[in-house]
Parts: C-alpha cells; structure tokens; sequence
C-alpha cells in the first residue's frame, strides 16, 4: 500500500473528523447553552439532532450529485460548509440561530458520510479497501476525542473570576475552534485526484489511467484498469439510475441488507451515547467536572477498538465483527439498563451544604426522602427549582444524591462503545461502499444513508425526553433489546464481501 494512497484516503476522510468533532463537542455545549437559553427537553435534542436531520438531505442528494460533478468537488464545498457553521455556531444570539448553524454543519457531515468512503473504495485494491475505508471512522472517533478534550480543557478553565471563559463565553469557544480544522480539510483536499472510477464512469479514460498509475504505481494500476475496463464492457445499459430500480429483483436483497445495517447502526443509540455523553455520565451521580473527564476516556476507547477494527477488517472479514459487536452492543446496554435500574435517590443536609448556588436551600423539603426512580426525582427537583435552574445544577445535585453502582454503568457504557467501534461503526460504511454496482452505487449509498440519519436524527432528537418520561433503565433496556433483534437478523442476511474487488462483488451479489 503505498504512501501516496494513504495520504489521499487520510485527507478525504478528515470530513468524518470534523463530523466526530461537532458531535463530541455538543455533548459539552449544552451544559451552558441549554440553561442560558432556558430550552425545554425538545429544544436541547432539537440543537444536538438538527445537524443530523439536514444531514438527511444532503445524503439523499449527495450521491447522486457526486455521479455528476465529481466526489472532490463536493468534499470541497462540504470543507466550506463546516467552516461557515463553526463560525455562526459560535455567534449565535438566539435558540434559533445556533441549531440553523448546525444544521448547515449538518449539510456538509452528511455529504462527507457519504462521499469519502465511496470515493476511498473506487481508490484502493481489494487488499487493502476495508483498511482504508475504515480510516473514515478512524477519524470519526479522532474527532470524539479531540473534542471531548476540548470540552474538558475549556470546562477545566472556566469560573466566574475568568473574563476569557465564562459560563456565557465557554461554549461559544468550544464550537468556534472547529473552524481550525474545517480550514485544514479545505486546502487539503485540493492535494487530491479525481476518483478513477468516476472518471470512467463519466467517458474520461486517460485521465482515470493517470490517476491509477499515479496512486499505485504501473502494475498494480493495469490490474485495476483491466477490471473496471472487463466490468464497462459487460454493462451496455445506458438508462437512466432511478430511486424505484433499487427494488428491482437483481438488487432487492443487497438493498435490504445495506438498509437494515444502516438502521441498526443509529437505532440502537450510538449518537445518544456520543451527542449525549456528558449529561449520560452526570446521571450516575458522578459530577460535572467527572463527567467531562469521562468523555476522554469513552473515546479513547473508541479510537483503541477503531484501529483494532482496521487491522482485523481485512482479515476476519466484515460479517464477524458485525455480529460479535453487535451481540456485545446488546450485552453491554441491558448491563447500562441493570445498573440504573439498581439507583436510588436521596439528599442529605450534608449534601445540601455541599451545593454552592443560591437556591440551593430550596431542597430542604426533600432531606431523607427515598426516590427509587430516576423520573420522580428529576420531576420533583423540576418543580421545586424550575427547570432553568436544575439543568444549570443537575451535575453537582446527582453527585450528592446518587447511590449506584457506577461501575456497573460505566463497563456498560464503555462496553457498549468498544464493542460498535470495531463493527457497526466503520464496517457499515466498509460494506456499503462494496454492496452496490458503479451505476447504482451513489443512490444506494444516499438513500441509506439518509434513512440512517433520519434514524440518527429522531434517536438524538427524543432522547432527553426519553431520560425524563421512560428514565434511565428503560431507555438502555429499550436500545439493548433492538440491538439483540438486529442480531438474530443478521445472521440470517449478512454477505461476506472481503478479498474482491468491486467488480467481482457486483457480479457474484447481482447474480446471486
């Protein structure tokens, strides 16, 4: 594998960094945005889910956009359009300014989704394709990390006698320095060649060679030319590509397993955990400032069991990490539902004289009273504080409150993460880029995609009101249980894909 093609799949996945930045940054964001622009629980998940509903869009549409002007051409508007969002997401004035910000972020992660790891499959060989496509998700969770530290670092520095960073300032830092690496992924990208694969696809032949020969060198490239050149020869059909031809009998069942490994991949809570992850750690009881440091160590882990990924991907193949993962994604949700549903709820004068904001002693009436559930606890401090002042305070009045098992969550949690970081994370995207003919794949691709951010969108946009009317343990028993039915089905489905090249998977799948 040469360097060259290492580079070139580095630089266009930096959009699945910036994507994995915004949404680990969320997670510290609303802590401050949230109470200072006084958002009920629909609000909160509308500013953290926005994004990925304009997403939804831009997946629709990117695909098939990108079979007519190109995959670098829009990768370079997408660069452009994180850029313009980091800066009006920290500008915002208003509720509804800051989630048209994201929603523009939102364009341009869901065109970027999409696009890079379709562009990095028509680039490598068959050898070395889920390595590369894996990268995307590599920087995914890069950008989790990068953020999550971030958001400590930021919170780590912020107080009331700070001018820089203040409770009203602090979060506008911590989206305005996406800027910085949105501006690296633009002038990067212009370091890039065209996708050979979609020079072919569009009659432009020599400059497709060139680009073969430039990436992997004269041998390897004639190989690729031979078998993108045996695969036109064979296809005369020159009828347009519709949405209605993915239902054709020759493409049903493809289609279908794609759909339902992107709807598992975001029904089963990934980006609560992620967009959601401070808040998440606060309910067990363990304190803002805890909570924060906790993120860095949930991507950590991302990015550890992501490169385990990368180095298994192409030699156990996709379909058994995607159902050794998902069968640990479920084990480790029902262990989160177990471990909440173990908490209880009590306040204490001690732990009343550890709180440090004014209306503090309105919590008086509560000393000594057992709460067994999560929902009348948080309900009963709601209408005590109004809910201005409990989302502001909700960290510190678990940390006195809470009596869990906190370990029990937190190998839950982590469980959970490791276990979609070697599988439905990057093999998703792995598989998707191999599942579909050349004509039909930009289509594909996009209208999975799409039903992949809906997903994603909805499960983001609800899960506050999950915590506040299911609570805890039934929201992780809720996402446990769907994750151990799309195990079962999966076994029935799943192809294998690895070791072939593009052409080779479209004639064997097509034909079968």
């Amino acid at each position: 594998m040469s360097k060259k093609l290492t580079f070139i799949a580095f630089v266009v996945s930096l959009g699945g960094f910036l994507f994995g930045f915004d949404a680990g940054i969320i997670s510290g964001v609303m802590n401050f945005a949230s109470p200072e622009f006084n958002l009920d629980d629909i609000q909160s998940g509308w500013v953290v889910s926005s994004p990925s509903f304009a997403a939804m869009i831009a997946m629709l549409f990117s695909g098939r956009l990108s079979d007519k002007i190109g995959r670098k051409k829009i990768l370079i508007i997408v660069a452009l359009l994180y850029a313009i969002s980091a800066i009006f997401s920290a500008l915002a004035n208003s509720y509804e300014m800051l989630y048209i910000a994201r929603m523009i972020g939102g364009l341009a992660f869901g065109a970027a989704l999409v696009l890079a790891p379709m562009y990095i499959a028509e680039i490598a060989t068959s050898e070395n394709r889920g390595k590369l496509v894996s990268m995307q998700q590599l920087n995914i969770v890069l950008g989790f990390f990068a953020a999550f530290l971030s958001n400590y670092l930021f919170n780590k520095y912020n107080s009331s006698e700070n001018f820089f960073l203040t409770d009203q300032t602090v979060w506008r830092w911590m989206l305005g320095v996406e800027l910085l690496p949105a501006l690296l992924y633009f002038f990067c990208m212009f370091l890039v060649p065209k996708s050979p694969r979609w020079l072919y696809l569009n009659n432009q032949y020599e400059k497709a060679k060139n680009v073969l020969k430039q990436i992997h060198g004269n041998d390897i490239a004639q190989n690729e030319i031979k078998s993108i050149e045996k695969s036109l020869a064979s296809k005369q059909d020159k009828t347009k590509v519709s949405f209605i031809q993915l239902f054709k009998p020759s493409l049903i069942f493809i289609f279908s397993v794609g759909l339902i490994v992107g709807i598992l991949q975001q029904i089963t809570g990934i980006n609560a955990v992620y967009f959601y992850a401070t808040s998440i750690f606060k309910q067990t009881g363990i304190g803002t400032d805890a909570a924060f440091s906790s993120g860095i160590l949930l991507s950590t882990v991302t990015v550890v069991f992501t490169i385990v990924s990368m180095y298994l991907i192409d030699k156990m193949g996709r379909r058994p990490l995607l159902l050794f993962g998902t069968a640990g994604i479920a084990i480790s949700l029902l262990f989160c539902a177990y471990g909440f549903n173990q908490a209880k709820y009590k306040i204490t004068p001690l732990g009343i004289a550890k709180l440090d904001f004014k209306e503090a002693h309105l919590l008086t009436p509560l000393v000594d009273k057992l709460y067994t559930t999560d929902i009348d606890f948080k309900n009963e401090l709601k209408s005590i504080l109004g809910n201005k002042v409990y989302k502001k305070n909700d960290g510190a009045i678990l940390e006195i409150a809470t009596q869990i098992n906190t370990t029990i969550v937190l190998v839950g949690i982590l469980g959970f993460i490791a276990c979609f970081a070697f599988s439905l994370g990057p093999v998703m995207w792995v598989l998707l880029s191999e599942l579909y003919p050349l004509k039909y794949r930009g289509l594909a691709i996009g209208v999975i995609a799409f039903v992949n951010s809906l997903i994603s969108s909805v499960v983001q946009l609800i899960f506050p009101w999950q915590l506040s009317n299911f609570g805890n343990a039934l929201t992780f028993f809720i996402f446990g249980s769907i994750a151990l039915i799309g195990f079962f089905i999966m076994i029935k489905i799943l192809p294998e894909t690895k070791g072939k090249s593009l052409e080779e998977l479209e004639t064997e799948l097509i034909k079968n």
